[in-house]
């Protein structure tokens, strides 16, 4: 199965953005929602191509809620992901996955006690609340009423967080150290090379 997963804006909350919208709800509505890390919303889907079609069904809010958008595709990598571009260009067969692997964008994964240590507010992104949903305000309905809350990878505790990318090349099979901070591990995301930006 291929991954999707939307990184949402610090400044937004994108379960609720995503959920309290008609459009958006309806083209997630037959999928499990999962939230791998905190302000993500992830599915599963069939193919690179049915991840590609999600995503352009989903362009008018992930223009204005979502930082990136990133893709895993087991038949390319078990734990590295995809730039949004590099998945399409794998769909159009503009590329080989074995020609994916060498520009790289590198994120930190903080782990969510770090993050509040760190005086990090996470409590808007548990979903958690029952907010009002502006769709079926009328009806007195709540998003938690019509979407279950997305599950993180690790149940039981707050999902934990991406933080700074760092961008780098793959040189002879090896990535350089993330050295941007002191992080528990890492996020590979593969890019193309036009977006690739050290």
């Amino acid at each position: 199965m291929t991954r999707v997963c939307l990184l949402g804006s610090p400044e937004v909350n994108l379960q609720y953005e995503l959920l309290s919208r008609e459009t958006s709800r309806d083209a997630l509505s037959t999928y499990e929602l999962e939230r791998p890390f905190e302000n993500t919303l992830a599915v599963r889907t069939v193919s690179v191509g049915a991840a590609v079609s999600l995503l352009n069904d989903l362009q008018w809010y992930l223009v204005r809620f979502v930082d990136e958008a990133i893709v895993q595709e087991p038949s390319v990598s078990d734990t590295e992901w995809l730039s949004r571009g590099l998945a399409e260009a794998l769909r159009n067969g503009e590329i080989h996955p074995d020609e994916t692997g060498e520009f790289l964008k590198v994120y930190g994964l903080e782990a969510a006690d770090a993050a509040v240590s760190a005086g990090t507010d996470t409590s808007t992104e548990t979903g958690t609340e029952a907010t009002a949903t502006p769709g079926n305000a009328g009806r007195g309905e709540t998003e938690s009423e019509t979407q279950a809350e997305p599950e993180t990878e690790a149940t039981g505790h707050t999902a934990d967080r991406l933080v700074e990318p760092l961008y780098v090349r793959r040189t002879d099979g090896e990535i350089p150290e993330y050295d941007l901070r002191d992080v528990d591990d890492t996020l590979v995301v593969r890019l193309t090379e036009g977006e690739f930006s050290p």
